[in-house]
C-alpha cells in the first residue's frame, strides 16, 4: 500500500502545500504574498490573514495536480516552526482540523530540518541524486546562517552558526541602505552578475571556530558608502553593480571559508547547500568551484526548493511516517528553535 503525505508550509509569508507518494513529488503549490513589497520587509499581522485566505485554495490544488484525494492521504505533515507564530498557526491549525477530519496521523516538522532535507526530494523522470550520510550541509536564508553536520534524517548536528545576523538578513539590509527594494537577495544577484567582484573590499569578520557574524560586515558597508557619497552623492547609482557584485563576493567568502575548515576538520566531502540563499547565483558558482578544487561531492538544490516550500516539508513527513513518528494534536506552534 502506498504512503501518500500531504505536506503543509507557512512560516513566513509563502503558503504551501505539497504532496508526496513513496517518496516521489506529485505536487507543489506555492503562494507568495506581494503585500509586503510596499512595507520593506514582512508585517506579521498581514501575512497570518493572506495564510487564512490561501491555505484552502492550496490545499486544494496541490492535491488535485497531485491526482490524489484526501481519503488517500497516509498522513498530513506540517511546519510546526520555528517562523512567525502568527503565520504559523494557520498552517497548524488547519493540519490539526484536516488530520482530525480524517482521522489520519499529524507529523510535525522543524522548518530548517526541511531545508536540509530538500536535497532527499525525487521526482519522476529526473536524475535523483541524493547525499550520502554523513555529509555537511551549508544552511543559509534570511534568518539562519548554519553549517550542520547531518548524520541521520533525524539526527544532525550545528558545528557553527551565526552569532548575530544570517548572511540573507544581511544582503537585505544592504539592500535596503542602497534604496533597491525588497527583497534584496533577488535584486543584489542579478545586478552582481553585471559587476566587478573585486571593485571594493568591505570588512571581514575574524570569529574563532565555525561560527559566522554578518552584522560588521552591515557596518562597514553602510560607513563606506556615507563616506564614498560626501564626494558623489550619486555615488550608488554610478556603482550599483559593482557594489552588489562586490558585497555578494565578500558575503560567499565568509560563508565558504568556514565551510572549507568543517569539511577539513571532519574530513567530510560530500557537501550541501540549502536555504533560500541558496538560489544566490555567486554561492552555487562557489560550490562548483570548491567541487573543482577540492573534490568535494556537491549538492545544490533545484530553484523551487531554496525557498520556502512544502515539498522539503512531505519528504520530512514522509521519513517520520516510517518510523511511525507522530505528533499529537496538543502540540503547539513554536517561533524560535535549532534544529
Amino acid at each position: 500500500m502506498s504512503t501518500i503525505i500531504l505536506g503543509i508550509e507557512s512560516s513566513c509569508d509563502d503558503t504551501s502545500a505539497a504532496v508526496i507518494k513513496d517518496g516521489y513529488l506529485l505536487s507543489n503549490v506555492v503562494s507568495s504574498q506581494a503585500v509586503h513589497e510596499a512595507y520593506g520587509g514582512v508585517v506579521p499581522e498581514l501575512a497570518s490573514r493572506a495564510h487564512q485566505q490561501n491555505i484552502v485554495p492550496v490545499v486544494h490544488e496541490a492535491l488535485k495536480r497531485a491526482g490524489v484525494t484526501k481519503e488517500e492521504l497516509s498522513a498530513v505533515a506540517f511546519t510546526r516552526g520555528p517562523g512567525l507564530m502568527g503565520s504559523l498557526l494557520v498552517g497548524v491549525s488547519f493540519a490539526k482540523g484536516f488530520a482530525r477530519s480524517l482521522n489520519i496521523p499529524m507529523i510535525d516538522v522543524n522548518h530548517l530540518t526541511g531545508h536540509v532535507l530538500a536535497h532527499f526530494i525525487k521526482a519522476e523522470d529526473e536524475e535523483n541524486q541524493q547525499p550520502n550520510y554523513p555529509f555537511l550541509c551549508l544552511l543559509v536564508s534570511g534568518g539562519n546562517s548554519q553549517i550542520v553536520l547531518v548524520k541521520a534524517y533525524n539526527d544532525m548536528e550545528i558545528l557553527g552558526q551565526t552569532i548575530d545576523d544570517a548572511a540573507g538578513e544581511a544582503i537585505d539590509k544592504c539592500s535596503k541602505v542602497m534604496g533597491l527594494g525588497y527583497p534584496g537577495g533577488p535584486i543584489i544577484d542579478k545586478l552582481a552578475r553585471q559587476g566587478n567582484p573585486k571593485a571594493f573590499t568591505f570588512s571581514k569578520p575574524h570569529i574563532p571556530g565555525l561560527d559566522y557574524s554578518f552584522s560588521g560586515l552591515k557596518t562597514s558597508f553602510l560607513y563606506s558608502l556615507r563616506d564614498w557619497m560626501k564626494d558623489d552623492p550619486d555615488f550608488i547609482e554610478h556603482h550599483k553593480v559593482d557594489l552588489a557584485a562586490s558585497l555578494e563576493a565578500t558575503i560567499v567568502d565568509i560563508l565558504m571559508d568556514k565551510l572549507r575548515k568543517a569539511a577539513k576538520q571532519y574530513k567530510i566531502n560530500e557537501v550541501a547547500v540549502a536555504g533560500g540563499v541558496s538560489a544566490n547565483n555567486g554561492l552555487r558558482n562557489s560550490f562548483r568551484e570548491h567541487a573543482e578544487k577540492y573534490g568535494w561531492k556537491i549538492f545544490i538544490p533545484k530553484f523551487s526548493y531554496t525557498t520556502d516550500n512544502a515539498a522539503m516539508i512531505a519528504i520530512t513527513g514522509y521519513f517520520k511516517y516510517l518510523d511511525q513518528d507522530f505528533c499529537s494534536i496538543e502540540l503547539p506552534a513554536y517561533s524560535r528553535v535549532t534544529l
